[in-house]
């Protein structure tokens, strides 16, 4: 069982119906660790008032899985949480950062194509597989890949990474979760 202690704001959720379909990615904007709630930035029109669902909100080392029921507060929706679990299925620890780095060039079909202004990111986890950056635009779609330049522990890298998922958090960023290939 997940402690309901940990502050969720501003970190991504994903929202699925009871039978597991994905219905939408969006961030907490608010928990109320009282009333053990979450106000999310969107709600999927299928789901009303009363509604059970299942969330997966992505925090560091490892996402945790809830089911809820929606509410509806005013013009806000929340979702009440409980049976909280952490979901970890990967096989590399992930570590917090918060670093910059650059994308300079894309790979389409195995070739790679420098970018006319290469885009400067925020990396904020990183482990042996994979990366979650912070752009400062919706730059990149699921699938595509890119190079990427940066410094870990004063060592620099350079290493094409895949993209395997975004949430797009108009007006900040697009957070991306990438694998490395």
């Amino acid at each position: 069982m997940v402690a309901l202690n940990v502050d969720y704001s501003d970190h991504s959720v994903l929202i699925y119906d009871m039978d597991g379909n994905h219905l939408v990615n969006t961030v907490v904007r608010e928990h109320d660790k009282a009333e053990k709630q979450i106000r999310v930035n969107s709600m999927p029109a299928s789901l009303k008032a009363n509604d059970d669902c299942k969330l997966l909100i992505l925090t560091s080392p490892a996402p945790c899985e809830y089911q809820g029921k929606v509410k509806k507060i005013g013009g806000a929706f929340y979702i009440a949480m409980f049976q909280g679990q952490m979901k970890e299925n990967r096989t590399a620890s992930r570590f917090a950062v918060n670093t910059p780095a650059i994308i300079d060039v894309c790979v389409i079909e195995g070739q790679q194509y420098k970018l006319l202004s290469p885009i400067k990111v925020i990396l904020k986890n990183i482990s042996t597989s994979g990366v979650r950056f912070a752009a400062p635009f919706h730059a990149f779609n699921d699938r595509d890949k890119f190079r990427m330049h940066m410094t870990i522990s004063g060592a620099k890298k350079q290493l094409i990474a895949e993209v395997m998922n975004h949430l797009d958090n108009e007006p900040k960023a697009t957070d991306y979760g990438c694998r490395f290939v």
